[in-house]
């Protein structure tokens, strides 16, 4: 069966955007974007909540136009060209080759792990992790703390949770300033 791997950018205090939502703050530097490229290599499908499609949807078709930069100008075509999975029970459609998925989540996304393929990305939006946590659909957890204290915005964790145990298992500092922490479900 195939994983649901969650990446995100986090502050110190634990939000994923700052208090008027804005990400400006997470630095790429060249070994988190090598990071970003090997979590791309073991995965061919993008999950995303209907928030962190807005943003994604809205950049990545035209990147090339926007940003010089080298991840950017990297990461602009494997988007394009990569099948993508928005759950969203607000949206009529979606754009960029992309699945929109409104009414019975938990079922939905479990038939598209049981799919034959690489694993699947779920990027940013803590809202859908949450929920997805929940219903223990989420395999790993790949957070990457940035040194900066954003004072409030989205936190990692949003919603209510039951207590969740988790396992570290891997950490890596990246570009002298950034620090990984992926987890995966603590073994009962």
């Amino acid at each position: 069966m195939r994983k649901i791997v969650y990446y995100v950018h986090v502050s110190v205090d634990g939000h994923i955007e700052g208090p008027n939502g804005e990400f400006d703050w997470a630095a790429m530097g060249p070994e988190l974007s090598d990071y970003s490229d090997e979590l791309c290599e073991r995965t061919d499908t993008f999950l995303y909540g209907r928030t962190v499609w807005g943003v994604m949807s809205s950049y990545w078709p035209n990147a090339e136009s926007i940003s010089d930069h080298p991840h950017d100008l990297k990461f602009a075509p494997i988007w394009r060209a990569r099948p993508k999975v928005v759950v969203s029970s607000t949206l009529e459609k979606v754009e960029w080759d992309a699945q929109l998925i409104r009414e019975n989540v938990a079922e939905e996304i479990t038939a598209l792990k049981a799919r034959p393929g690489k694993d699947i990305l779920l990027t940013g939006g803590s809202k859908l992790m949450s929920s997805l946590t929940g219903l223990g659909l989420v395999d790993e957890w790949h957070i990457v703390v940035h040194p900066i204290v954003l004072g409030g915005g989205q936190q990692l964790f949003p919603q209510p949770q039951d207590r969740l145990g988790l396992r570290l298992a891997e950490t890596r500092v990246l570009d002298s300033q950034a620090v990984l922490l992926r987890y995966e479900p603590a073994v009962s």
